[in-house]
């Protein structure tokens, strides 16, 4: 008489691994993404169930020689594939007698997506599945006719880190959506995963595996085939970069993420220093997605030193626990886009060095050195207005351009000039729209002055020292106002672009 398997055990695996998924939520430690895993099962399966089509034959018994190969293979992004071929030995019964036995094939190949939910990993497959069933000839006879089955597969699978001993629990369903024949049915099962051994990132687990089944096909010709059994086997899985094994105590890892500040994109090419327990190690550089992946640290808290071209330098902490996965995203500031102005100042009559004179730039008050220079850092870009004065001398007022990441510089020759003397204001009067020189109209109302342009656009006026307002106008632009400060002697040179009307 056939083994039969009772209907306790039937399911005594899959509820084992129902309840250590809900125990495991709140604690378990997170699993790292393996890359590659192998599963084969060889061995014992144990087998009950019945074909419930055709000729009244039982599934059963205790098959030694049932073989399944799966491989799964999975990228950084969480986008992978998957395969499997199953070699189904199994015996069939009448009335307590065997009446034949042999193995059918299933085989299924597709594309897969994986993501982490907390301590969960899950994983969603699509793809071809290419079934043998079993059916009955309607001549009487129990005669076994493979019937074949080509479908669409749609899967999901998720693993659960339990906390004994980092054992895994597995549940997984399947559902076949049959091309060119009337089929349903689906597969469903769980798994527990036991490491016993590790070998550099290779590790291998004992998989303890329970799957039911129920399948229903009708082809073209009107052959049917209608099963239900329920499988409990015994497996290997090899996997590569999975964290199945016993890890060394004291140590966790590390996953390091580099991305920029403002935009979250990833930095490639960072260079990361990882000091942990007081021990600085050999830098290393993240891949194409700014990504350190499983770094193993001994546990306690970790000084990552970050730095990248374009970035200023940044240091992070974290904390890496014993047998766990610790995270840090490191976000990088890029570095200021700023230039510099070098400013040098000389005796118009002499053309010798000015030492002491005074630079204004903004809000920054400066004197020239012995060689009478300064340099002035830290400028945004753009147009700048500098004043020059010095003792003795005719002060001036320039304008020069700032260009980030450059040194302008600005030469200035001062007039020795008395005291008393009137200052000279001169530039020119553009339109923003093309820079057209404009004949304007230019009134300082403190000095009660109203000049016109020439056709250049050009204007020169001479003015005490004091404090003015300079009011220019053109036909069918916006007038403008500008409030300028000049001492005696000095030399001021600015332009003024005006804004058309309703532009």
């Amino acid at each position: 008489m056939p083994f039969r398997v009772l209907p306790t055990f039937r399911f005594l695996l899959l509820a084992l691994t129902l309840l250590g998924a809900l125990r495991a939520s709140a604690q378990a430690l997170p699993m790292r993404d393996e890359r590659v895993s192998l599963r084969l099962r060889y061995g014992l399966a144990f087998r009950s169930g019945a074909q419930e089509a055709g000729p009244a034959v039982q599934y059963g018994g205790m098959t030694p020689n049932d073989l399944a190969l799966g491989a799964t293979v999975f990228g950084g992004s969480g986008w992978g594939a998957w395969a499997g071929v199953q070699r189904e030995g199994f015996s069939l019964t009448k009335d307590a007698q065997l009446v034949t036995g042999g193995g059918l094939l299933r085989a299924s190949v597709g594309p897969a997506v994986r993501a982490m939910l907390g301590p969960v990993r899950t994983e969603l497959s699509a793809g071809y599945g290419y079934a043998q069933l079993p059916a009955f000839s309607n001549d009487g006879q129990v005669r076994l006719v493979p019937t074949s089955r080509h479908a669409a597969l749609v899967g999901a699978r998720a693993q659960v880190p339990l906390p004994w001993r980092q054992v895994r629990a597995e549940v997984r369903a399947e559902v076949p959506v049959a091309i060119g024949s009337s089929s349903s049915g689906f597969s469903a099962g769980g798994a527990l995963l036991l490491p016993v051994l590790r070998r550099g990132e290779w590790s291998g687990a004992l998989v303890l595996d329970y799957q039911y089944v129920s399948d229903s096909l009708t082809t073209a010709d009107g052959l049917k085939s209608r099963q239900t059994l329920s499988r409990a086997g015994v497996a290997f899985e090899l996997s590569l970069g999975s964290r199945t094994g016993t890890a060394r105590p004291g140590m966790g890892e590390l996953f390091l993420s580099v991305v920029d500040a403002d935009s979250g994109q990833a930095l490639p090419g960072a260079q990361v220093e990882l000091t942990a327990g007081g021990v600085a190690q050999a830098p290393r550089e993240v891949d194409a997605a700014g990504r350190l992946r499983g770094v193993e640290l001994p546990q306690g808290e970790v000084l990552a030193r970050v730095s990248v071209g374009g970035y200023l330098p940044v240091e992070e902490r974290v904390t890496v626990m014993e047998g766990g996965r610790a995270e840090l995203v490191v976000r990088a500031h890029a570095e200021p886009r700023v230039g510099t102005l070098r400013v040098s100042v000389v005796d118009a009559r002499s053309g010798q060095p000015l030492p002491g004179a005074t630079v204004v730039v903004g809000q920054t008050k400066l004197l020239t050195d012995v060689a009478g220079a300064v340099l002035v850092e830290g400028l945004a870009p753009g147009p700048l207005e500098v004043k020059i004065t010095a003792e003795g001398f005719r002060g001036t007022q320039e304008v020069v351009s700032i260009a980030a990441g450059a040194e302008a510089e600005l030469p200035v020759s001062l007039a020795f000039g008395r005291q008393g003397a009137l200052a000279t204001l001169s530039g020119q009067v553009r339109s923003v729209r093309q820079g057209k020189p404009l004949q304007a109209t230019l009134v300082i109302p403190e000095a009660r002055l109203r000049r016109r342009t020439d056709a250049r656009g050009s204007f020169q006026v001479q003015l005490k020292q004091g404090r003015y307002r300079l009011i220019f106008s053109a036909p069918g632009h916006l007038p403008q106002t500008k409030v300028v400060t000049v001492h005696d002697g000095e030399q001021a040179i600015f332009n003024v672009d005006l804004f058309p009307k309703n532009r």
